[in-house]
């Protein structure tokens, strides 16, 4: 605004300085040639355009008075003739229509009045002009007020645009930091559970059976060496940006799915939890995020069975079906622990645990367009996971959440 108030001051110093020397100059006959009186009306003409912006209606009224002064003083209308048609350019671009007519009615009227002050006149030409100027004026001015509201919408537009954007960005920095979240649960509590039986044993049998003392402290081992790779690799993820090479990840193991739920399994029975695994169907390679999420499902469900029944015996079935992947993961309970306070019946938290890491399979299945039911199955719990691996498998999924 601090602009167009400079612009405006200097376009009312060129105007009036212009007009004055048209005035200079030895007007038409039947004209006064301007005096010193003549030069403070033409200056009274033009310089309030300078404030146009801050009170259209009144510098127009004003300039279109002063200016009929300056005609009824005998001096050549035309010279200021152009300070009442930007005035009211001026009204048409910021007041209604209705304002803008009548001021162009009023510098119509102030036209015809200097046309009726001389002689020599063509009346009709006069009143053409005093007409199509000042309409020709309101056009222009209606077209820039137009054009302004148009800017002023889409810059609104412009501002919700980025506001929008911004939200979503910041629900995706959340979704992100809800995954990681879930990821370090799954990483840390599934490996920290192992170590914690595996010290356990070691510190029970070191000096009675040094040789399972040593195979539990092996567990150990490979199981924080495991854990620290999966935990580089979610680091690998944070730090690299869009586009960057993805240089040393040959150094990191595959990306845990589905295939390498017999190493997980392998790592549970040696920390004293008796599982089976078995495969119904034809194994066939499943996207990554969908071996990512089966496998994080099994390795919460087995945590939690390894906390509060470690003497409980589990299956993890894995199923492959035509159109989806099947995981069930079940223990007969033998060995469970302090059952949840009476009252609990948030779904969420019914079974074992605090109920974190059952909203992380819920969430993960979600995901991936899968569901996850979770519940007692007689002395025992069961995890069952179903997710599409086809097109058609995710329009029965959705088909079968609708009904």
């Amino acid at each position: 605004m601090r602009n167009k108030g400079l612009v405006d001051v200097l376009l009312a110093v060129g105007f009036t300085a212009a007009s004055m020397l048209l005035g200079h100059e030895r007007p038409p006959p039947d004209w006064v040639r301007l005096d010193l009186f003549g030069y403070a009306l033409t200056a009274l003409v033009n310089l309030p355009v300078a404030v146009r912006r801050w009170a259209p209606v009144g510098v127009c009224v004003f300039v279109c008075a002063a200016w009929a002064l300056y005609v009824a003083a005998g001096y050549w209308p035309v010279v200021n003739s152009m300070a009442p048609l930007l005035a009211l350019y001026t009204v048409a671009a910021m007041r209604p229509v209705r304002t803008a007519l009548a001021c162009a009615g009023l510098t119509g009227a102030v036209w015809v009045y200097a046309g009726l002050t001389a002689a020599q006149s063509s009346m009709a030409t006069v009143a053409a002009q005093a007409v199509v100027f000042p309409l020709v004026m309101c056009r222009f001015g209606r077209s820039a007020r137009v054009s302004a509201k148009r800017e002023e919408r889409l810059a609104r537009l412009t501002e919700r645009l980025r506001t929008e954007q911004q939200d979503r960005a910041r629900e995706a920095v959340a979704e992100e930091q809800a995954r990681i979240a879930r990821e370090l649960h799954d990483v840390v509590a599934h490996h920290m559970s192992v170590i914690s039986v595996q010290a356990g044993m070691a510190a029970y049998v070191f000096g009675t059976a040094p040789q399972t003392a040593r195979g539990a402290l092996d567990t150990i081992s490979d199981t924080t060496r495991e854990a620290l790779q999966e935990m580089r690799r979610m680091l690998k993820v944070l730090r690299a940006g869009p586009g960057e090479p993805e240089d040393g990840w040959a150094s990191y193991d595959p990306m845990p799915s589905v295939t390498r739920l017999g190493d997980m399994i392998e790592r549970v029975r040696a920390a004293g939890l008796a599982v089976e695994l078995r495969i119904e169907g034809e194994p066939r390679p499943v996207a990554p995020g969908v071996g990512l999420c089966a496998f994080r499902v099994v390795q919460e469900a087995l945590t939690n069975v390894l906390k509060h029944a470690p003497l409980a015996r589990a299956v993890v079935r894995v199923a492959y079906e035509p159109h989806h992947l099947a995981v069930t993961v079940t223990d007969d309970g033998a060995g469970t622990g302090p059952a949840p306070p009476p009252g609990r019946s948030d779904p969420a938290t019914i079974g074992r645990g605090t109920g974190h890491g059952l909203i992380g399979m819920r969430e993960r299945a979600r995901l991936y367009g899968g569901t996850v039911d979770i519940g007692p199955l007689g002395e025992g719990f069961e995890v069952r996971l179903v997710l599409p691996t086809s097109a058609r498998g995710t329009e029965r999924r959705g088909d079968a959440s609708d009904a």
